[in-house]
């Protein structure tokens, strides 16, 4: 099976082209790293040049798709350019390989390299300044650093700003994906939080309104129907007012409405009469003192929606709301007589429960609803501190 070759580059393409014509423009004139007498080129004559040049050509074609070797052919081709008269494009472009194989090579064979053209530059600048003993000597290790050790250094210092530019490119984008989850989280708990509050302000009064409605609708008594639409009226600009408040708030960001739209438990006893007015015989027991605001608000709001509840599915009885305070934990009991198989007097969402458990989570708490013998029962365990009630 054939092993398909990665495609050059453009860039590489380029600069490939260029080298090459650059070495045979130079070749053509007959200018070399020596001249033609010197005795030093074990290969003389023009032609001998031309090979190392042409594959130093072909190493600049894969110094990006495979820096490694590139660099090894180009090591023998430069190797063999100086036994010859040597053409200035080859050393110019093995500078070039050299410096791609350290930028785009492994990091292993980055630090490698970088490390064997710095020990190659030391022995070339130390043995002949032994073995000569002539300042001149030195030169020696200066054009050996020159081709090996400052292309290499060069990607060196290039792949480390690459490196470090990625890494602050993938923060920002870790960053930002963290602020739109954040900012999606917070969305969301935001439209949970007036779900609920919206489902608490307006059911009690769009239940009493279906209920009454559907009796007002069911009897032919004046009597009873006239008490029915006064009830009906009473809910609905109840409910419009509520509804008012709650998109003031939502209008409003700096929070001024905040007060006049959060209820406390002082007002337990306009909600029971409220409730006593649609037709429920409502007992209120509460004996809770003084408690944090969002303790006060989720206690009454579970009340409100028990109260609804009742409304739409209990039998006709006695409902008992009883507030306590035990140690750091406000209990929260309604029960009612339980509706049995009889369907509701007015259609729900079934959201009140989901409502309800999650005010009681938010804070801490616990929160459990369902059956007790011929009850149903609502209880709530509100902490007025950090962390489970004991």
């Amino acid at each position: 099976m054939a092993v398909r070759l990665p495609r050059p580059h453009r860039f590489d393409r380029w600069v490939a082209l260029c080298g090459l014509l650059g070495g045979l423009l130079l070749w053509g004139i007959g200018l070399g790293n020596r001249a033609a007498e010197e005795p030093n080129a074990l290969l003389d004559g023009r032609w001998p040049i031309l090979p190392p040049l042409v594959v130093m050509a072909g190493c600049e074609l894969a110094r990006r798709s495979a820096p490694r070797a590139a660099l090894l052919v180009g090591t023998v081709a430069l190797t063999a350019d100086t036994l010859t008269q040597g053409n200035l494009a080859t050393v110019l472009m093995f500078t070039d390989v050299m410096y791609a194989a350290v930028l785009y090579g492994t990091a292993a064979s980055a630090r490698r390299i970088l490390w064997i053209t710095a020990l190659i530059t030391a022995v070339a600048t130390l043995v002949p300044l032994a073995l000569w003993r002539v300042p001149e000597a030195v030169l020696i290790g200066v054009i050996t650093g020159i081709v090996s050790f400052g292309p290499a250094s060069t990607g060196w210092i290039v792949r480390n700003h690459r490196d470090a530019a990625e890494a602050a490119r993938l923060r920002a984008e870790q960053t930002a994906l963290l602020a739109e989850l954040d900012r999606t989280q917070a969305v969301t708990a935001e439209r949970a939080r007036v779900a609920r509050e919206l489902h608490d302000l307006v059911a009690g009064h769009l239940s009493a309104i279906a209920i009454h409605s559907t009796a007002a609708l069911s009897l032919d008594d004046p009597a009873t129907t006239r008490e029915a639409l006064t009830v009906i009226r009473e809910n609905s600009v109840d409910g419009l007012a509520e509804m008012r408040r709650l998109i003031g708030i939502l209008r409003d960001g700096s929070g001024d409405h905040e007060p006049a739209a959060a209820p406390t438990l002082d007002g337990l006893g306009a909600l029971v009469a409220a409730a006593r007015g649609n037709g429920l015989d409502v007992r209120l027991r509460a004996d809770h003192g003084s408690v944090p605001a969002p303790v006060e608000l989720a206690a009454y709001r579970i009340v409100q929606e028990s109260l609804t509840n009742a409304l739409k599915h209990a039998s006709p009885g006695p409902v008992t709301v009883s507030l306590a305070r035990r140690d750091d934990c406000l209990t929260v009991t309604v029960t009612s007589p339980s509706g049995g198989g009889a369907g509701p007097r007015a259609p729900g969402s079934g959201a009140g429960l989901t409502g309800m458990r999650e005010r009681a989570s938010l804070l801490g708490g616990t929160f459990t609803a369902g059956p007790e013998g011929a009850l149903w029962a609502v209880r709530a365990a509100l902490p007025l501190t950090e962390g489970d009630p004991r």
